[in-house]
């Protein structure tokens, strides 16, 4: 990539340099063309003047001072003298065949000046100017000469060869700039590349430490620091996979330990088989069932296969169910419970068993981790577009650095309180994916040894995407 850049840059430069050149080459021939042409015009101004002046030193027009004359005349330029009555007098030409004969011991120099710098007459122009004396009109002379001017002076030819030789030199200068910035910037761009390629293949490879430096803050810098940010969300991935691994073999190992441990006093006859005994192996039979039941509607609502049986749902009426299946375990913990629905009908387009399991999911939630003699605190509210349900409880509070992946799997903050408490580790992630699921959104507000709020924003209308 390196050498590509490099040469597409220097490509660009050469094209760049040589339309500079030609178009800067082309305007000063054509600028200094026009100046000659004007020069001439100024000349042929005087050459009245100077044939009056020879007419009157010698008494009558000789042809030998006249022949004088076309040498000093822009080449190219062609003069009829006549008289007053029209009768030809003479005939002054300054040719370019005569000029070139003129110079034939021009160095190669001025020779390659006058190649480029030569342009052939395709156009002429012509100019009627009155001769006078003291006796009035000697005659009338004829002028007619190139629209523009020939670059054949030889001081002319040197000087343009001069600045044609300068601007080679100015080009060759720049170019020779423009190959060593192409070079470092070739290298300057590509190499921070390199290093990402670098990096992205330990990481493949599974060094998920590796990072790039950021050394500057353009698009490349840009780059380094997604490229910093996706390493960081790959190693929390990963840790929060292994701890996934962990945390459901302990889910597991649990229950299945606590039935085995009653099995086997079972058969050594330590703990009789009556209904308290069985009744501890039904409850971790349960325990297991929600786990797994939990990790399936999980799975399946990540995946987006997950069907929804959208419906009206009179929320306040849902809400006093859960809160009603919830009430002898909050009565148990001496929990205050407040509870404050709004007069009117708070209705939504939603699935009721999904709606169900979300707030059941949450309240149980705050009913865990609230302090015994503590307050729950329920509040339905609604907008024109949406229902806001506020679950709040008094207890430990969730820390800043836990708050950003509490809707993770299995991701706890107090790992013995949940434990203890018997939960499946996974009921707030399945809380977002139902919500996610109906359109809304969901925050939590909270801080070490705080209250702790989650608000839930549901749209009372749900978009379903057509098929």
């Amino acid at each position: 990539m390196r050498k590509k850049l490099f040469l597409s840059t220097l490509i660009i430069a050469l094209i760049t340099l040589t339309l500079s050149m030609l178009a800067v080459n082309l305007d000063f021939h054509q600028q200094f063309s026009d100046n000659l042409t004007k020069a001439n015009e100024a000349t042929f101004e005087q050459l009245p003047s100077r044939l009056s002046s020879l007419y009157q030193s010698k008494g009558t027009w000789d042809q030998t001072a006249l022949n004088e004359i076309s040498p000093t005349l822009p080449v190219g330029t062609v003069v009829t003298l006549t008289d007053t009555s029209g009768k030809l007098i003479a005939t002054l030409s300054h040719t370019m065949e005569s000029m070139m004969q003129g110079q034939s011991g021009m160095n190669m120099n001025m020779d390659m000046g006058m190649f480029f710098s030569s342009t052939p007459v395709t156009s002429y122009k012509t100019k009627t100017l009155t001769v006078s004396g003291p006796l009035g009109t000697l005659g009338t002379a004829l002028i007619r000469y190139p629209a523009t001017a020939p670059i054949l002076n030889p001081q002319d030819v040197l000087f343009q060869s001069s600045v044609f030789r300068s601007l080679i030199f100015a080009g060759g200068l720049a170019l020779l700039f423009g190959i060593i910035l192409s070079y470092f910037t070739s290298r300057r761009l590509v190499a921070p590349l390199k290093r990402l390629t670098q990096a992205a293949n330990r990481i493949g490879y599974g060094h998920l430490d590796e990072r790039v430096a950021i050394q500057t803050k353009d698009e490349v810098g840009q780059l380094a620091t997604a490229f910093n940010a996706m390493v960081d969300n790959l190693n929390r991935q990963e840790i929060l996979r292994k701890q996934f691994t962990a945390d459901i073999a302990h889910e597991l190992r649990t229950p299945l330990t606590s039935i085995k441990s009653y099995i086997e006093a079972f058969q050594d006859n330590v703990l009789p088989a009556d209904q308290e005994n069985l009744a501890s192996i039904h409850e971790e039979i349960d325990r297991l069932v929600d786990l797994s039941s939990d990790l399936k509607d999980l799975n399946v609502a990540e995946m987006g296969a997950l069907t929804l049986i959208f419906e009206p749902v009179n929320l306040r009426q849902l809400l006093d169910k859960v809160i009603h299946s919830l009430y002898p375990l909050i009565q148990e913990k001496q929990l205050k419970l407040i509870w404050t629905p709004p007069p009117e009908l708070v209705t939504m387009s939603g699935d009721v068993r999904l709606l169900t399991r979300l707030f059941y999911n949450l309240v149980h939630n705050a009913y865990r981790y609230s302090d015994v003699g503590g307050r729950v605190t329920i509040a339905l509210t609604q907008t024109p577009d949406f229902a806001e349900v506020r679950i709040r409880n008094s207890g430990i509070g969730i820390s800043k650095d836990d708050l950003p992946f509490i809707f993770e799997r299995f991701y706890r903050a107090d790992k013995s309180r949940t434990r203890e408490s018997g939960g499946t580790g996974i009921g707030l992630a399945l809380v977002q994916q139902i919500t996610t699921l109906h359109q809304g959104k969901i925050t939590v507000k909270s801080g070490d040894g705080q209250k702790t709020e989650f608000i839930v924003q549901l749209p009372k209308e749900v978009k379903v995407a057509e098929d």
